[in-house]
């Protein structure tokens, strides 16, 4: 049940990230030059923090692991 709802969900998300992508490619094409290099930044500087937030995750987790093990 998990993995069928999982695929639908996957399949969504698919559909809605390759509008989004033709929405970008329609703004860039009817714009100038600077326009572009800002809606370029625009997407690396949105596309750092989830890294961030799951690079903070994984290594409070892994401290835990290690603290854990240490006191075992």
């Amino acid at each position: 049940m998990k993995k069928a709802l999982f695929t639908i969900l996957f399949l969504f998300l698919i559909q809605m990230s390759n509008a989004q992508c033709a929405m970008c490619k329609a703004v860039v094409e009817s714009g100038d030059l600077s326009e572009a290099e800002g809606l370029n930044s625009g997407i690396l500087y949105l596309m750092i923090f989830p890294y961030l937030l799951v690079g903070t995750l994984f290594f409070f987790i892994i401290r835990s692991k290690i603290k854990k093990n240490k006191i075992d």
